[in-house]
């Protein structure tokens, strides 16, 4: 198997906004945010579903611990946790959506509206603050 966008960004070939890594899993902002600050968490072991992760507890912490940071650091209300599998899963790399929520934020149901960074040091800025907030 060819390696993904993600595989890519996971072994440092690729540029990313990198909010936390540790042996089991990597974060970094959405290129694409639905909200500004809105952060993907994917297995460092390339896995393609849900069904194909072998040890589920110790990705799930790491996702957790991310809700709360992007709470925390961006001071949001509360946060959009998500997740595809196969259908509308535009990399074929496991991924969970953590998005950043406010009331009357806009979002409705499944469609995600995408925004963008003003600049590469807008998007550092976000990625920091979350980092910081992880500890």
């Amino acid at each position: 198997m060819s390696p993904d966008l993600f595989c890519e960004i996971v072994a440092g070939e690729r540029p990313a906004h990198v909010v936390s890594s540790d042996d089991v899993a990597v974060a970094f902002l959405d290129a694409r945010p639905v909200f500004k600050g809105h952060v993907l968490v994917v297995p460092r072991a390339h896995v393609e579903t849900l069904a194909d992760l072998a040890d589920v507890g110790p990705f799930f912490a790491r996702v957790q611990a991310m809700a709360r940071a992007v709470e925390e650091g961006l001071k949001a209300g509360g946060t959009f946790v998500a997740m595809n599998n196969r259908v509308s899963q535009s990399v074929p790399h496991l991924h969970v959506h953590v998005v950043p929520r406010t009331k009357k934020d806009g979002l409705r149901g499944f469609f995600w509206p995408r925004t963008k960074y003003d600049s590469d040091e807008e998007a550092a800025s976000y990625a920091a603050l979350i980092a910081e907030a992880l500890g």
